[in-house]
């Protein structure tokens, strides 16, 4: 009795809606504990008594071997005098404490389907046999459910589901996987299907009967209503393109296992693990290109198809039932938030769908599906969302006060900095579009309130334009707003996610950003680093005809290099070599735009690497039109394929004391290989090759200046494999250290999160 002792323990992190408080019952009494274990309002804190190597041995496993979804940051032990458990009282569960000042507190993601629980699913003999919303400790909805902390079964919509007695008699059993399993549900007391009248089982049968007639059937799904439709029937997805107005963009495809995903695409162990895990992303494949079964609609201009494993027992049972590669992609029109109130979705998705698959458990929280590529073994977010979102990110630089970076405007997301760490919001959308704004609004204020984080800073664009600069210039009680010019967001994002806090060489190739001197920058090299930037290498301006306009025409943008590319000392393309280009194009909007560009009339110039793409993609004949962003970047990556080829002509030029890359040679040279009959894919592999070229030549020239030796690669340009694979493998060769985001996207998601790690620097220097 003499070697008894007492600790009290609070672990931090993410450790609530995980099981972490069953996972320490059932290790604590294994141990020969006594005591007891809650949740407070951002952790989890316990009292427990026993030998001391007991008590040693709790705390590495809790540190050590935390449960599957659990996430440990930090443990702290304290001595407790005298005995609060005697001896043989045992180990229990009490009731949760509110703490408002425990913030931040961390919200816990959702978590794909376990395999306990799907041989559940199929087992005749269970009963939870076939019942869609199956889940334990270890899965199932979290972020989407919860409406306050702590994480008990009163604070998530689950509340309005009483425990039949079975299920009570599980979530109270410490032996039972389902102990403390807050989304606890079966077919007695849990949420049912529906579907015009029909429950349950009825319901699932007519829309798995409405599929396989070739219907288009909204689903109800964990963040939000999903549309489904046959992947092989192409004239359903078709159907689906005309009535979502979407006409190219690629359509995720959702398949039973992996052996199914490797029928459709080629599939690594990266890949295979990643889609199995837990969060279920649309991972991007290489497409099959020879004997795969899906409608030539599903990812037309690309020949990397998006795939993903089933998230949900509803999943499960559709895809069991009609065996085939089922479409499922976010469940709005085009540009609009994915739907999640039931009579919003009959709305807006009432003239799309053939007939809705819904439930009566409310959507919390708005989560679309993540989506990932992977490169050289690495798994890189493009979206981060739903089973990603909204855990948080390690901040090199601690923020002294509360700071929210505001994001950009294209695949928007923001960012709550508190404590050391980011909580990194859903990718919400363009958020020009009205509904998308206010869905913005509402998950801010959301993820404040579940956080605790209350921003006393904003950092936001340059642009005035962004509706997220409009929000944080505006009539808010901020205490300070700091401005973050866009493409040193965009490296100081890859920096900060790989614990970088002293100088690097950022490249920051995007389509559009405003630069600290008016124009729009988006091929820049820049020596930073988390507070600062200096920028030393840049792509030449070329206008933008009409603005937006060029955006959605690149023919446009192909014309603005022809014709108003910035002077650098280089030959223009002969006449005879543009005239084939030309003379495709309607014959009055091409005098009018070079009208516009020899008058400087709505032309915008830009250095932009994005829209350098674009007009290579245009001359090439790969699109002179796009219906989304970055269609004619996909469209030219797609075309290069795994065709080699060298590097076509560049050169570099000093301007007002940067380095500059003249593409002019390299369009000259893109004409010329048309003209002389080169096939092209070998052009498309060519352009590549150049941009990874001069890449390389670019920041050699800065590091030969003193340029730092780590490089970080951030912007959307990034999301092309090819082009990464090109650059990472060029710069490595000069014996460089070469960064790019993971956890975070590189394209636009991830600018928050680099405004809020410059922020804090910014503060943290000033402290």
């Amino acid at each position: 009795m003499s070697e008894r002792r007492t600790r009290h323990i609070e672990v931090f992190g993410r450790v609530q809606g995980v099981g972490f408080r069953p996972y320490v019952h059932r290790t604590a009494t294994a141990l020969g504990l006594d005591g007891w274990v809650r949740n407070v309002d951002g952790h989890v804190e316990l009292t427990v008594s026993g030998r001391p190597d007991g008590l040693r041995e709790l705390v590495a496993r809790l540190r050590d071997r935390p449960p599957p979804l659990a996430a440990v940051r930090r443990i702290e032990v304290t001595d407790v005098p005298g005995d609060r458990a005697p001896p043989g009282a045992g180990f229990t569960v009490v009731a949760s404490r509110a703490d408002p000042s425990a913030a931040p507190r961390e919200i816990p993601p959702d978590a794909a389907v376990c395999e306990a629980c799907l041989a559940e699913l199929s087992d005749p003999g269970d009963r939870r046999f076939r019942y869609p919303f199956v889940n334990c400790t270890d899965c199932g909805p979290r972020a989407t459910v919860i409406e306050g902390l702590p994480y008990d079964r009163e604070r998530t919509t689950m509340r309005r589901f009483p425990l039949c007695p079975d299920c009570a008699a599980e979530y109270a059993d410490p032996a039972d996987r389902r102990f403390h399993a807050e989304p606890l549900a079966c077919p007695v007391c849990g949420p049912r299907l529906a579907w015009d009248g029909l429950r349950g089982e009825e319901a699932l049968r007519a829309a798995v009967r409405a599929v396989g007639a070739g219907g288009i059937v909204a689903v109800k799904g964990l963040g939000g209503y999903q549309l489904v439709c046959d992947a092989t029937d192409a004239a359903a997805v078709d159907r689906l393109r005309e009535r979502k107005r979407r006409p190219a963009k690629p359509f995720a495809v959702m398949v039973g296992d992996l052996a199914g995903a490797r029928r459709l695409a080629h599939v690594g162990r990266t890949e295979a693990a990643v889609l199995a895990s837990p969060q279920r992303p649309v991972v991007l494949l290489r497409a099959r290109r020879h004997g795969s079964p899906l409608a030539a609609g599903v990812h037309p201009g690309t020949g990397r198809v998006g795939l993903f494993l089933p998230t949900t027992g509803l999943h499960h049972l559709l895809l069991g039932e009609l065996a085939r590669p089922l479409v499922v992609t976010s469940g709005n029109l085009a540009d609009e938030p994915i739907a999640t109130d039931d009579g919003e979705a009959r709305r807006s998705l009432g003239t799309v769908a053939d007939g809705f698959l819904t439930h009566d458990r409310p959507i919390r929280a708005r989560y679309d599906d993540s989506v990932v590529h992977t490169a050289h073994g690495a798994v890189l977010l493009l979206r981060r969302a739903r089973g990603y979102a909204p855990a948080p990110l390690a901040l090199p630089v601690p923020a002294p006060v509360p700071v929210v970076g505001a994001g950009a405007q294209l695949k928007h997301t923001f960012a709550l900095a508190g404590a050391g760490r980011v909580h990194l919001g859903t990718h919400t959308g363009d958020l020009a579009d009205a509904a998308t704004y206010e869905a913005f609004e509402r998950s801010y204020a959301d993820l404040t309130r579940l956080t605790g984080i209350a921003p006393r800073v904003v950092a936001h664009d340059l642009h005035p334009g962004y509706p997220s600069t409009r929000w944080a210039t505006g009539g808010r009680r901020f205490d300070r707003r700091i401005a973050v010019q866009h493409h040193h967001a965009h490296v100081a994002a890859v920096a900060a996610e790989h614990a970088l806090t002293g100088p690097f060489t950022g490249v920051a190739y995007d389509g559009l950003g405003l630069g600290d001197d008016g124009t729009l920058w988006g091929g820049e090299v820049l020596v930073a680093d988390l507070a600062g930037y200096r920028r030393v290498g840049r792509f030449a301006r070329a206008p933008l005809p009409g603005g937006e306009a060029a955006v959605r025409h690149p023919a446009r943008m192909a014309l603005g290099y022809l014709h108003g590319l910035e002077p650098l000392g280089g030959p223009r393309p002969a006449p005879d070599l543009v005239r084939p280009f030309t003379d495709r194009l309607d014959t009055r909007e091409a005098a009018v735009v070079r009208a516009m560009v020899e008058r400087g009339v709505n032309c915008p110039p830009a250095s932009s690497a994005g829209r350098l793409f674009d007009a290579a993609a245009s001359l090439l004949g790969l699109g002179d039109t796009v219906s989304y962003e970055g269609q004619a970047a996909v469209a030219l990556e797609s075309a290069a394929g795994g065709h080699r080829a060298g590097a076509l002509p560049w050169r570099l030029a000093r301007a007002d004391g940067l380095w500059v890359y003249d593409p002019e040679p390299t369009l000259t040279a893109l004409l010329a290989g048309l003209a002389d009959g080169v096939p092209v894919p070998r052009l498309a592999a060519a352009f590549h090759t150049t941009v990874a070229e001069v890449t390389a030549a670019l920041v050699g020239r800065a590091v030969a200046d003193g340029a730092p030796r780590t490089v970080c690669l951030g912007g959307g340009c990034f999301q092309n494999a090819r082009l990464l694979a090109e650059v990472s493998g060029l710069l490595r060769a000069r014996g460089l250290r070469v960064l790019t985001g993971r956890a975070v996207p590189v394209n636009d998601g991830g600018i928050s999160y680099g405004q809020s790690a410059v922020a804090a620097a910014v503060l943290a220097g000033e402290g």
